[in-house]
């Protein structure tokens, strides 16, 4: 019986059925915290290390293939479920928002029990706690200065550097070593708690933002905050990015509804965190003054601004005669190039031009990428100074975007730190919303080969490397050829208004 128009009309209504996305997601979650615990990074010195089923999933060949497998497939049909919520959600009618804020949570979820995967940050934050306790200046002193660092899960890359990170960050990590004793797991789970601090906050913020722009709530916190390579980067791997995010993310908000003291100590919270977000304080500045500020005004909010977030920084380096240490990160910058950054990959075109003309070609490369660094700072100061009023959210999340994407390097979680802020004043969907699929989409594939835990005598057909790019290529080729729904999102030519 053929149904009537009506009826017709009924079923392509009807509700995008959002749990189906959401259900898809909370399994590929899963399948991560399984496979992590074969391939994450785990302590050498943590009890987990002896547990028979850890064992037997990372000295056994099978075990470990297997968890290669589940932690890459399960970050595929994560990135696929946040693409067809997407598209399930695309008219962001009522009801937007709850699904996407219960994706964040029910695929976030299974995270806070996974072992540390993408990176081992988190075990060099417990050892500068362990700085803290002992009474040393990590502004001065690596980890290596401590007995035992390396068994508690510090990459040796982290042996003789000075933590770049602000003096709030280092007092959380010298309070979770007084409640954990140094314990790596229990201290992991406590930082990855304070991570999700920023998490809700970026939750709570973006969507107000957004709304204070008009723009959808539901499709920015969706294209910013839901997306895999933030939760993975920020649940799964524990980054203090996500704090330092969620206060710059909630600081702007109350700057930019005129609650500018609140703003400056939020924002100035997130420095003390990470220093780079003193980028955001012109615009913050800018924002507590008021859209018709005219020069004179501009300065003296600028002025007051700057003193009050100094004066914090400095009151919060005085426990522990911690000074002003943190600036040197933002002076003294880490040497070396990502290959598939701006700077590196044109850095290295550069030095081959330079050998094949006779040329010191590093001395050439080093002068580029200093000089893309420059250009970075120029750019900022450019955003901060022109513009239009009206845009000076949009202008801080492109002076921030320029400050990351022109430097030597960029790791896979830093484009996470300006999208909220174009999320929330507009990514049209268009070539730029398919820009966001494309970069998050190879960050995502990135992280799943470049940091897996293999143990050096565990004897495999075929290094997990390989094996996790294979299956990794094999998802991308799925979404981009086989699967009808996903395949439209970068070949489709049809575009939805600025929402």
């Amino acid at each position: 019986m053929t149904a009537s128009p009506p009826a017709r009309q009924q079923r392509a209504t009807a509700a995008p059925r959002p749990w189906i996305a959401l259900l898809q997601g909370f399994i590929g979650s899963v399948m991560i915290l399984a496979g992590s615990v074969g391939v994450g990074w785990i302590a050498s010195g943590s009890p987990m290390i002896r547990n028979p089923l850890v064992i037997a999933m990372r000295t056994e060949g099978a075990g470990v293939i297997t968890s290669t497998i589940l932690l890459t497939l399960g970050t595929m049909v994560l990135l696929r479920s946040w693409l067809r919520l997407g598209q399930r959600l695309s008219g962001w009618g009522a009801g937007s928002l709850r699904a996407v804020v219960t994706a964040v949570v029910v695929w976030g979820a299974p995270m806070l029990a996974a072992v540390p995967i993408f990176s081992r940050d988190v075990y060099a934050y417990t050892g500068q706690g362990r700085l803290m306790a002992q009474g040393l200046d990590p502004y001065t002193t690596g980890i290596s200065a401590l007995n035992n660092w390396f068994m508690q899960g510090t990459d040796p890359s982290w042996a003789e550097n000075r933590t770049p990170y602000g003096p709030l960050f280092l007092w959380l990590s010298r309070a979770v070593v007084a409640l954990t004793g140094a314990q790596p797991d229990i201290s992991v789970l406590l930082f990855r708690l304070i991570a999700c601090i920023g998490v809700a906050l970026c939750v709570v913020y973006v969507p107000k933002l957004a709304r204070l722009h008009g723009i959808d709530a539901a499709r920015a916190l969706w294209l910013s905050v839901a997306n895999p390579l933030f939760l993975l980067s920020f649940i799964a791997s524990a980054h203090n990015d996500a704090l330092m995010l969620g206060l710059a993310v909630g600081g702007t908000y109350f700057a930019a509804t005129r609650r500018g003291v609140l703003g400056v100590v939020l924002v100035t919270a997130s420095i003390a965190v990470k220093p780079i977000t003193i980028v955001l304080l012109p615009f913050i500045g800018l924002l507590w003054a008021g859209r018709a500020a005219g020069w004179g005004r501009r300065f003296l909010f600028w002025a007051a601004t700057g003193s009050l977030s100094l004066a914090l920084l400095w009151l919060m380096g005085i426990p522990g005669n911690l000074g002003l240490g943190w600036t040197w990160a933002l002076t003294d910058t880490n040497p070396g190039y990502t290959g598939y950054s701006p700077s590196g990959f044109g850095g290295q075109m550069v030095e081959l031009a330079a050998n094949a003309v006779g040329l010191d070609g590093s001395l050439v490369a080093s002068g580029f990428r200093t000089v893309l660094t420059l250009a970075s700072i120029a750019v900022a100061a450019c955003l901060a100074v022109f513009g239009d009023p009206k845009n000076l959210v949009r202008r801080m999340g492109l002076a921030f975007a320029a400050v990351v994407l022109l430097a030597p390097i960029i790791q896979p979680w830093y484009i996470l730190w300006f999208l909220p802020l174009l999320a929330v004043t507009g990514i049209r969907n268009n070539w730029q919303t398919k820009l966001c699929y494309v970069v998050i989409a190879f960050f995502v594939v990135f992280g799943a080969q470049d940091q897996l835990f293999v143990w050096g005598f565990v004897q495999l057909p075929v290094a997990t490397a390989v094996l996790s790019m294979a299956v990794a290529w094999a998802g991308v080729i799925y979404l981009l050829v086989v699967d009808v729904h996903t395949r439209r999102l970068l070949f489709s030519r049809e575009a939805v208004p600025l929402a």
